[in-house]
């Protein structure tokens, strides 16, 4: 029964992240670096993880599968792994680590700082006020503030990040960014710090965060920073705990 409960997770998670890059890929969402189109069909998928996780709150059926896994996970006693801290950060600080090594992204290092930043502050903002809205109880009890995973809508959203930028160089660079924020969600669990809503609900915001912020890009880089120039240099570090957004950047040009 417990492999069934994390192949049912692993399975959900991923076939998602799938359905996501082909979404992104059948839709051509770039036309260019300074001219990005919207398209509703890019909501989708995040709507429906969101919406799930929103719908699990009160559904008996979701709240009882909520449990199971907990129960699942938990009855053979493991100790916790604390990868998911580190897996939070991975997909968005690979795109600076790949541009670091010569593989150039879709836009250049102001611009996709500015994304970047703006995806960090959509996240935290929509996560920190669903916490308090919700005041949904730990699995481990040890606070109000479940629903939904901060750690997984960091990874999601970096890992969102990291497919739109190396989507034209490789798919494998989605690929890769999905798979390491859909451990940090299964970590989520496996360290009983969060409800499989909240890991789903998590993954959601983190997605439409970054797609959000894209979308938002040619609007701030025309009327918020139109004397930052693309010779410009930077570097940012996001710092991101679940609860507070706060990062290390700096930027000459």
């Amino acid at each position: 029964m417990k492999k069934y409960f994390l192949c049912l997770l692993c399975l959900f998670l991923l076939s998602n992240a799938a359905a996501q890059i082909n979404s992104a890929i059948d839709t051509s969402a770039f036309t260019a670096p300074s001219n990005v189109k919207f398209n509703y069909k890019q909501l989708i998928i995040p709507t429906t993880l969101i919406g799930y996780g929103l719908i699990g709150l009160n559904d008996k059926g979701l709240k009882k599968l909520n449990l199971d896994i907990k129960n699942q996970l938990m009855e053979d006693g493991h100790k916790r792994l604390g990868l998911d801290d580190f897996f939070q950060y991975t997909p968005s600080l690979s795109v600076y680590a790949l541009n670091n090594l010569g593989i150039e992204g879709k836009h250049n290092l102001k611009d996709r700082s500015v994304i970047l930043a703006t995806s960090l502050v959509l996240v935290a903002t929509s996560v920190t006020a669903m916490k308090k809205i919700t005041g949904i109880e730990r699995p481990n009890g040890a606070n109000n503030d479940a629903f939904p995973s901060g750690h997984t809508a960091l990874a999601f959203a970096g890992a969102e990040f990291l497919y739109q930028e190396y989507k034209d160089e490789s798919i494998w660079y989605g690929v890769s960014g999905y798979a390491i924020a859909t451990s940090t969600g299964f970590l989520r669990m496996y360290n009983n710090k969060h409800w499989f809503t909240d890991v789903v609900a998590g993954a959601g915001f983190g997605i439409l965060s970054t797609k959000t912020a894209y979308w938002l890009s040619p609007y701030l880089n025309k009327h918020i920073f139109p004397s930052m120039t693309g010779k410009s240099t930077a570097f940012f570090m996001p710092i991101y705990n679940g609860k507070q957004l706060s990062a290390a950047f700096a930027m000459t040009f």
